[in-house]
């Protein structure tokens, strides 16, 4: 295989840094670890500068997960990985090896994991390469994790031209370390340690798929069907089990997963965490094909395989644990003491490089960047909408939830029993605690859109937006894991959006006081035309301490009163979903964020819900503004709402903005409400009351909310 994907300066680079010029075996390492997929070249510099610490936050970024405390020795793991590029040239196994991949990054920290998300974004559907890529997508996620048995509680979908060349597939993972429970780090230290390859054998699939995730998607790339890896659930869940048992013996050093570029990433990479090398013999891997090359060993894809770094003396016990799970469990190497990755093949070293190099020896690009305008909202616009128009929207919005649901159906939310708040019905999702009170809230956000009108502030909109989701469920928010995706790095205006967005998400997380513990960075998500919007995805992890802190979704009781936290004059119709679906125009500004209002109301949220029976269902307005986040809430509840604007300015009704929440305030408390809001200095208007089965909002809209379910 050789050189693959290196430029000229970094081939210069590494023949400069080893002394020598690498033999093949030794390039197609080089090549795959240094892939921008694997060594973040174009985004490490910016990523330091996050907000990483916090006295919660146990494990920051650097391994494979992030961990963070809940107190009583509960501990929570998550991160999130894409899996774009697979996915659009073999959308079911793309998204079901992305499950599969992350799942395994939860477990090499040796936690079980609880829970998935995912954050979809496709063309319209009505495109017929995109309804395939959408029902392939959807159909291995749903088969790879209800059959690994990790329920899909949450996240979302987003359909825009952009993302027609090129879908987005990123999943979260979440995973639970109990008291009794040790973590483990990717790591193989202690001369002498063994290094246990555990799960399936190695095949030729996925080959250089780190490679092939670090290129430019075009006609030529989409026909790389070989790179794809191929997933076999039932064997996940085997390794789940297998892998939980053997951690919980002393023998286990540390763990870590085979994801992008196999057995040469796990390998580099957790001998230059434990500033020790590796010896390594390819003859002694199980392959499940003949005539295998030590190029194919070393960086195929093959899923569903783990490497445990074990203490020999306890090696006939741990290898006994996956036997008795019916799994492969073969010792191919040890530690030792230099610095390098030693690889064997039929009797000759083939590989012979410092771990340094491998890990940390990859050339840093910054390329040039250039800030670029996008169009003023038409003035002319406003005048040009009509009721129709706002008819056509609403239907939109039915339309959407009624997808929405059909695709939660295909997911198995209720597997292990925890889910406390399925997905589609609230803000985030809540999982309960088993043997305790406490309760994990989970979300995903991110708006391309708005990131595509004003990078930085469409960051820091995200990272805002997930932290209301999470105190919209009473949840107090704890830490963030981020799923950037962008073009090419090498486009002016593709790395100043990168730029940006890293300032946005920087600035919200340090202001809001929520760290990023973890992460994932995909770039060559299309290119030129055809590129997509700068899509950052922030999942967001939170902790209701009591889970009587509880806020459920959807209206209660007829009577209460409605208040809108925040004020009418921050909603606007510029860059808007009501202008896109109505005009199909993307223009204007992305929302105005008052990151300090945000942290006054994050504030006031995390008090308010210990009071209980003050606020009893509460929603952020987000895209598609008043109207929307009303319509939700009444479904959610079956309940309707009668409510008045300030004024017919359509704003009101279908305009976008940030730090603004719904509140539905018991009407026997409506004064302790108010003292709260005046203790913290926060604006509310009271809009209105719930009703029986009316959806009113004057000056515009009188329905029966019967008829929308009819509209289903």
């Amino acid at each position: 295989m050789g050189v693959f994907g290196l430029k000229e300066e970094e081939i210069k680079h590494a023949i400069e840094l080893l002394g020598r010029e690498p033999n093949d075996v030794e390039w197609s390492v080089i090549s795959v670890i240094w892939s921008e997929h694997c060594s973040y070249k174009h985004s490490r510099k910016y990523l330091k500068d996050f907000l990483t610490k916090a006295e919660w936050v146990e494990q920051g970024p650097g391994e494979n997960a992030g961990i963070i405390n809940l107190g009583d020795g509960y501990r929570v793991v998550f991160k999130i990985e894409s899996h774009n590029h697979p996915s659009a040239v073999e959308p079911f196994q793309g998204a079901a090896t992305g499950v599969g991949g992350i799942v395994r990054d939860i477990l090499a920290i040796g936690a079980r994991p609880i829970a998935l998300l995912d954050s979809l974004r496709f063309g319209p559907i009505e495109k017929g390469r995109n309804k395939y890529l959408f029902e392939g997508v959807v159909g291995g996620i749903s088969f790879y994790g209800n059959c690994i048995g990790v329920p899909v509680v949450g996240g979302e979908i987003v359909f825009e031209d952009c993302y027609s060349s090129n879908p987005l597939v990123n999943v979260m993972c979440v995973g639970l370390l109990g008291p009794e429970q040790k973590s483990y780090r990717g790591k193989a230290e202690g001369k002498g340690n063994l290094l246990l390859l555990v799960g399936a054998r190695t095949g030729r699939d996925g080959l250089q798929g780190a490679s092939f995730a670090s290129e430019k998607l075009d006609d030529e790339v989409h026909k790389k069907r070989p790179s794809v890896q191929v997933g076999d659930p039932f064997l996940g869940k085997l390794l789940i089990e297998s892998c939980l048992e053997a951690a919980s013996t002393d023998g286990v050093v540390g763990i870590q997963d085979l994801g992008a570029a196999g057995l040469v990433s796990s390998l580099s990479e957790s001998a230059r965490r434990g500033r020790s090398g590796v010896k390594v013999y390819l003859d002694k891997v199980p392959q499940r094909e003949e005539n295998m090359t030590a190029e194919e060993i070393l960086l195929s894809e093959s899923q569903e395989r783990m490497l445990l770094v074990i203490r020999p003396e306890k090696a006939e016990e741990i290898i006994s644990i996956f036997k008795k799970w019916d799994l492969e469990a073969e010792i191919i190497g040890e530690v030792i003491e230099e610095e390098k990755f030693i690889v064997y093949f039929k009797g000759e070293k083939v590989v012979d490089l410092p771990t340094e190099l491998l890990v940390d020896g990859s050339l840093i690009f910054d390329p040039p960047y250039k800030e670029y305008k996008v169009p003023n909202l038409s003035s002319d616009l406003r005048s040009l909408i009509k009721k129709e128009h706002i008819e056509k929207f609403m239907n939109n919005a039915i339309n959407d939830l009624s997808l929405k649901e059909k695709i939660y159906r295909q997911y198995d939310y209720s597997v292990q029993t925890n889910t406390v708040l399925p997905p589609g019905f609230g803000d985030a999702s809540v999982l309960r605690i088993k043997g305790t009170n406490k309760g994990i809230a989970v979300v995903t956000d991110g708006n391309g859109r708005y990131c595509y009108l004003n990078p930085k502030r469409g960051a820091m909109y995200a990272v805002a937006e997930a932290c209301r989701n999470i105190l919209c469920v009473g949840g107090r928010p704890l830490a963030i894991t981020d799923g950037l995706n962008f073009g090419d790095p090498d486009e002016p205006e593709v790395f100043y959006q990168f730029r940006e967005v890293v300032k946005g998400i920087n600035l919200a997380s340090r202001t809001l006081e929520i760290p990023v513990v973890s992460g994932n960075v995909s770039f060559y998500n299309g290119q030129g035309e055809k590129k997509i919007f700068p899509t950052p995805i922030i999942g967001m992890v939170g902790v209701l301490e009591d889970l009587s802190y509880l806020i459920k979704p959807g209206l209660k009781v007829v009577g209460n009163r409605l208040y809108l936290i925040g004020d009418f004059s921050w909603l606007s119709l510029e860059g808007s979903r009501f202008i896109k679906d109505v005009f199909d125009k993307i223009e204007g500004e992305a929302p105005y964020v008052d990151l300090i209002w945000e942290r006054k109301l994050k504030l006031f949220m995390e008090e308010i819900r210990k009071e209980r029976d003050i606020i009893v269902s509460a929603h952020d307005v987000s895209e598609g503004g008043i109207l929307v986040a009303l319509l939700e809430m009444a479904f959610w509840g079956n309940k309707g709402v009668e409510v008045s604007l300030p004024s017919e300015k359509l704003d009101n009704l279908v305009g976008e903005g940030s730090g603004l929440i719904i509140v539905e305030v018991n009407k026997d408390r409506e004064d302790e409400y108010m003292e709260f809001i005046k203790k913290y200095e926060l604006k509310t208007h009271k809009m209105g009351e719930v009703v029986e089965k009316d959806f009113i909002i004057e000056p515009f809209i009188k329905e029966d909310i019967n008829e929308f379910y009819q509209r289903r």
